[in-house]
């Protein structure tokens, strides 16, 4: 053992029935609970030095909740704030905390989930024991896919659907590999964690479940005795489970649902094995390394904001009113392109008057030789592959909607080719650029402390 102590611990953090659900565009109440939503926490101490990662089964969680809450979870645990990495899974089956829907049970939600969030901190700090690290990656294939495709019109769509014979081709490249870090621990149980990229969208309706990162987590703890799973997901803005041109029994246990996609609880099942399959491809060979040191930063950024013009605003205003009376049929378009102008009609309001920027909060942490970076959105690939580039790190993991969730990151030749993602996000082009330079300065100056 080198000085490194791990700890871990998990809370439950499954809401009441009647409590909404997040994402879609539509109302969705909690009527029944598939499998149970929880928090999973990584505590890691080096003398003085502690740091917390924390996975949370939620779409997301903004900075505007998330801020105060590490404060306060630092002054509880003496852990500062740039040390603390609270993450979402963006699990579409999961409680919304903002929002009009039903603000009081809304209410009464956010502040059950932040002392689940105390509670489990302290559980992990106080399960500390002496450990080594191993990492090492494994492969998920055939379970993710970019789902933004070059059509022969020349547009970009999100979602056109399988098999569409006006595909030309995805608009990005995925990346199936599979994080692994592996924490044996003296007299207690392992602890691996697990980082894939790809959106838990896969099962819809109004219920509650954790999707395939928490079938990947006990998957995980069913196949290898005495060891605890946190899943972490990654880059997944423009990367859904959809699988355009689909063969044998690939569309089992799916059925198709409103915007066109295909979903189901089967599937989130499978994808939980695969990636469960990849912990298992790496776990045994993991390669050791010494952890001499821990450490944590953040910096924010300050991005433009995506404002409408005028001209813009009496369409916008006509299909969000629509929306919001539940006319949806009355508004010219279906499937994924309703989803679409809904979702844009919405971001145009909000941000008719303003305001002319936002803040973003992205965080670095550091494990010996191995990188963490938590973007508070919905990263696209392109920003994976950038962070992940750093040639100074033996392995560097960007995790999505870490310290908080404030929407889509498209990178500069996105915002050219427009689609969802695009027209619902709230930044201007040349945010993934940013996220890309911030994260990378913040890797660069994080192994510069290391060999200092």
């Amino acid at each position: 053992m080198n000085g490194l102590a791990a700890g871990f611990a998990r809370v439950n953090i499954t809401p009441a029935m009647g409590t909404p659900i997040a994402g879609y565009y539509k109302v969705r109440l909690a009527e029944r609970v598939l499998d149970e939503l929880e928090a999973s926490v990584l505590a890691l101490s080096m003398g003085e030095t502690t740091l917390l990662l924390i996975s949370v089964d939620h779409l997301g969680l903004k900075q505007r909740y998330l801020n105060p809450v590490r404060q306060r979870m630092a002054e509880a645990t003496g852990v500062p704030a740039e040390r603390i990495l609270i993450t979402a899974t963006h699990t579409h089956t999961g409680p919304m905390i903002f929002g009009e829907v039903d603000p009081e049970r809304q209410e009464i939600y956010a502040r059950f989930l932040e002392g689940r969030l105390m509670d489990a901190a302290r559980f992990a700090i106080d399960d500390l024991r002496p450990a080594r690290m191993g990492w090492g990656t494994g492969r998920a294939p055939g379970i993710a896919f970019i789902r933004r495709f070059r059509m022969k019109d020349g547009s970009i769509r999100t979602n056109p659907g399988i098999d569409n014979p006006d595909v030309i081709g995805p608009a990005g490249e995925i990346d199936d590999s599979v994080g692994v870090l592996r924490f044996d621990r003296e007299g207690a149980p392992s602890i691996v964690l697990a980082h894939f990229g790809v959106h838990p969208d896969t099962i819809g309706g109004s219920v509650i479940s954790a999707d395939w990162p928490g079938m990947a987590r006990r998957t995980v703890e069913k196949a290898i005795d005495n060891t605890r799973c946190i899943v972490l997901n990654g880059v997944q803005g423009d990367i859904n489970h959809v699988n355009p041109a689909p063969v044998l029994g690939a569309l089992n246990d799916m059925t198709m649902d409103f915007d066109n996609v295909m979903r189901g609880y089967g599937h989130a099942r499978h994808m939980g094995r695969v990636v469960a399959g990849a912990v298992l491809q790496t776990y045994d060979k993991v390669c050791y390394i010494p952890v001499e040191r821990l450490d944590g930063l953040q910096r924010i950024i300050r991005h433009p904001s995506n404002m409408p013009s005028p001209e813009e605003m009496p369409l916008a205003h006509h299909y969000n009113n629509l929306h919001l009376a539940g006319r949806d049929s009355e508004i010219p378009f279906e499937g994924m392109m309703l989803t679409t102008v809904v979702a844009e009609a919405e971001r145009m309001v909000e941000l008719e008057h303003g305001p002319e920027a936002f803040d973003l909060c992205v965080t670095a942490l550091a494990i010996g030789g191995v990188a963490l970076v938590g973007i508070p959105g919905e990263p696209f690939s392109g920003i994976g592959r950038a962070l992940k580039d750093s040639a100074e790190w033996t392995l560097v993991l960007p995790c999505c909607c870490g310290n908080g969730y404030e929407g889509y990151f498209p990178t500069a030749d996105a915002f050219t080719n427009g689609s969802y993602e695009v027209r619902s996000s709230i930044f201007k082009a040349g945010v993934a650029e940013a996220i890309i330079d911030t994260g990378s300065a913040l890797l660069h100056e994080l192994q510069q402390d290391r060999r200092n």
